[in-house]
């Protein structure tokens, strides 16, 4: 008699999500149901936000828990450091699919500087 494969795959559909360190893990415990949906973006965009000191610590000055909406102008304060504003750029990417920041100025040549950081 064959073995049923579908029936075993459907057993072994377990994701685990992989955290820095237990920092990182409790950030992500703590911030998820602050969320509005606990959709995918949402736990990118806080996975993201978990991983370094700076952004855990500025997480509400990052994003604003009750509406949604991310705070690009974040990426101009001064506790942000290069890595931080990397790890924030990413964060804003996968939550909204898009370069978030890159409005914020007008200036043509400003914008294609700051798409730049998103990609570098």
């Amino acid at each position: 008699m064959a073995a049923n494969t579908a029936v075993g795959a459907e057993k072994k559909d377990t994701r685990t999500i992989t955290f820095k360190n237990k920092e990182h893990r409790d950030f992500y415990m703590d911030y998820m149901p602050k969320c509005r949906y606990q959709d995918v973006y949402h736990k990118a965009l806080v996975y993201c936000l978990g991983i370094d000191r700076d952004t855990r610590v500025n997480a509400d000055r990052i994003y604003d828990f009750s509406t949604g909406c991310v705070k690009t102008e974040c990426l101009h304060e001064g506790w942000q450091t290069s890595g931080s504003a990397r790890i924030v750029r990413m964060a804003f990417n996968l939550y909204c699919n898009g370069t978030p920041s890159v409005d914020d100025t007008e200036n043509a040549e400003e914008q294609l500087k700051e798409c730049r950081c998103y990609i570098s």
